[in-house]
């Protein structure tokens, strides 16, 4: 896709609009209940000292301040072995429905997106 601006590449522009998507989904339904559903209690975050929302990660199982949960999407949303397709393929897995989501901690994000990251540069 060539920039409509004179001095972004078209790479430029591909991350930008992708930026912008993913900002999109953090007020995204499907996303926020997924989010809210994993909540357990509110209790004291031993980190802080303040009373917090606690989640569990579907994962490993454990229990987190909410604040070190995020919603990942099941499947990548730009897959492993196929890389980008195109727009609508991309939005459709960035915006998909409730069961394409999950409630994860930070630690078992950040290792599957890092295996995903492998296996994409494989």
């Amino acid at each position: 896709m060539k920039s409509p601006h004179p001095k972004w590449t078209a790479a430029q522009f591909k991350a930008w609009i992708i930026s912008l998507l993913r900002k999109g989904t953090m007020c995204f339904p499907p996303r926020n209940i997924v989010l809210q559903e994993a909540r357990t209690e509110r209790k004291i975050n031993k980190a802080t000292g303040k009373m917090a929302w606690h989640s569990k990660c579907t994962k490993c199982k454990k229990e987190f301040p909410s604040s070190k949960i995020v919603a990942d999407h099941i499947k990548p949303v730009v897959d492993v072995n196929t890389g980008f397709i195109d727009w609508n393929t991309y939005i459709d897995r960035m915006f998909c429905s409730i069961e394409g989501w999950q409630a994860i901690c930070s630690t078992c994000h950040d290792k599957k997106s890092a295996k995903e990251r492998k296996q994409r540069n494989v």
